[in-house]
């Protein structure tokens, strides 16, 4: 057993740790209200622009235009979405294993745009190539960053350098219930059931954008401008929106992760605070024991 004094130390290590824990829960309680708050704001104008590309998606008819289509040459380029801090459970692991355990990736098929420390850390150490590090995007996301992002995106994507675009991030339901997904941003896929982009989520596949059946879509739509021109300008603000809504998504997750994390470490701190009670009052107890035997086998050996 160890001795009282070694206890006694592990124990005030223990309820600092616990104080720490207990702090940074706060300040991720305050950060989730703030990250919630602006993910609810966005979620309006992110359904509007789903709705109307969907619309719109389903009735150009056999356009061809470059957004529509996969590049022959290049690679995928993968936009992940992780936190610049740690102590979030497993969080940033947890969306890093969409690119790292995907069935058909390899490593050297991939760049990487990395929002975020941790998961730069992550695929850097798996041998994928990193692209950019645009770490303090996620810090305050903007839709200004996320559309010189679609920028740079498509200029690649039209110059041949990458064939597709997809967005890992995580997606927020509540405190308890984040959900890892792929999202195919480029090329927008037509088939005669889905348009738009495709979504995978670690529990299900399922489309972002799917036509519902009760819906006609069977009468013609006029573009003023001509198809082609309304594309270029809706599709780059759809992605951008696309990664806008993950980047709030994201920090909305990475907060309410962090809470969580740090929510159960303050209990398993009180438990082990517990335990270590008990054995310290047992040690004691067992010094006191041998003290008193002491005294007693030396008041009889003077008599």
């Amino acid at each position: 057993m160890a001795s009282m004094r070694d206890i006694k130390r592990r124990r005030s290590s223990i309820q600092s740790t616990q104080q720490i824990t207990k702090a940074m829960k706060l300040v991720s309680t305050v950060k989730l209200q703030r990250a919630r708050a602006g993910a609810e704001r966005s979620k309006s104008y992110f359904q509007c622009m789903y709705d109307t590309m969907n619309s719109i998606l389903a009735r150009v008819g056999a356009v061809e235009h470059k957004y529509l289509k996969s590049g022959k040459t290049g690679k995928k380029a993968v936009i992940l979405v992780t936190s610049n801090r740690g102590l979030a459970g497993g969080y940033n692991n947890n969306v890093a294993k969409l690119i790292t355990r995907h069935e058909t990736w390899k490593p050297e098929d991939l760049l990487i745009y990395a929002i975020g420390n941790k998961g730069r850390e992550i695929l850097h150490r798996s041998g994928y190539e990193i692209k950019e590090e645009l770490h303090e995007v996620i810090e305050a996301p903007t839709y200004a960053d996320a559309m010189l992002l679609t920028e740079r995106l498509l200029q690649s994507f039209e110059a041949g350098e990458i064939s597709e675009i997809y967005l890992a991030y995580t997606e927020f339901k509540n405190t308890v219930s984040l959900i890892p997904t792929l999202l195919k941003l480029l090329p927008v896929d037509r088939t005669e059931d889905e348009y738009g982009a495709g979504v995978l989520g670690e529990q299900d596949k399922k489309s972002s954008l799917t036509v519902e059946k009760t819906e006609d879509y069977s009468a013609p739509m006029n573009f003023e401008p001509a198809d082609e021109e309304a594309l270029d300008l809706i599709i780059p603000k759809y992605i951008a929106c696309l990664i806008y809504g993950g980047l709030v998504e994201a920090l909305a997750s990475e907060n309410g992760a962090r809470m969580q994390a740090m929510d159960n470490a303050t209990n398993n701190a009180a438990e082990l605070i517990d335990d270590l009670e008990l054995l310290y009052n047992r040690a004691r107890q067992g010094s006191i024991t041998q003290e008193l035997t002491e005294i007693i086998a030396g008041a009889n050996a003077i008599q």
